[in-house]
């Protein structure tokens, strides 16, 4: 598999969760003219329910192939999202919280990093925001910037000069501002999901993830599609 597909458009690998801003971020990319490498990592999280997501938002963006990856981060634990952990609901606090999953973006993008050098590709695409967020220290700018710099020394393309580019469409927006995206984008934002603990099919509605789902929908002005199980 080469950069460029048989209609000679460019691929990029896009890290798609399932959640709203993967979601996003990939039809930003299909929408600069990139063909869509998804990638999905089952890394057998406790909320399995946004992989059937990935699926519906890849099909609907017309992904060029979708891998979803095994990985099981339950044996190394360490996160209420892979270990018998319970998934806080009060709220927002400060600091890191305990849904951290310890260096997840750094494992997904070292992923995504082995695909595009083996297709050629020199762009990833990643959903996160560092503004409406969990506190997580993998969804900053500076790890961004130096995750770049490692993929220019860790991989044959870097050392021979052959860069590639991390992009983070969203890294600066609001969570309003992500849910005006989509719609401006003309996407279903009932495909994705982003609730830590589903309850029932439901979203929890109380998980920090859930609370700024909502937030972003409020301050947006927009319809929430989301069905939750309780609402705070």
């Amino acid at each position: 598999m080469t950069d460029i597909n048989t209609n000679g458009t460019r691929r990029a690998v896009v890290l798609l969760s399932g959640g709203l801003d993967s979601m996003v971020t990939a039809a930003i990319a299909k929408e600069q003219g990139y063909a869509l490498l998804a990638l999905t990592v089952n890394y057998n999280q406790r909320h399995l329910v946004e992989l059937a997501s990935a699926r519906r938002i890849a099909a609907v963006l017309g992904a060029e192939r979708h891998i979803v990856l095994p990985i099981d981060l339950r044996a190394f634990g360490g996160s209420s999202l892979t270990d018998d952990i319970d998934v806080p609901k009060e709220g927002v606090q400060p600091g890191i919280p305990v849904t951290y999953v310890p260096a997840r973006n750094t494992i997904f993008l070292s992923l995504a990093l082995g695909w595009a050098e083996a297709c050629d590709g020199r762009d990833l695409f990643l959903g996160i925001n560092a503004l409406d967020y969990s506190g997580y220290p993998d969804c900053r700018p500076e790890f961004v910037e130096a995750f770049e710099n490692l993929a220019a020394k860790a991989t044959k393309a870097g050392v021979e000069g052959d860069r590639f580019t991390v992009h983070a469409p969203l890294q600066h927006m609001t969570k309003a501002d992500i849910v005006r995206e989509a719609a401006r984008l003309g996407l279903d934002a009932g495909m994705s999901w982003s609730c830590y603990d589903p309850q029932g099919g439901q979203h929890c509605g109380l998980c920090d993830s859930c609370r700024l789902r909502m937030k972003g929908f409020e301050e947006a002005g927009l319809p929430d599609p989301t069905s939750y199980a309780v609402t705070p």
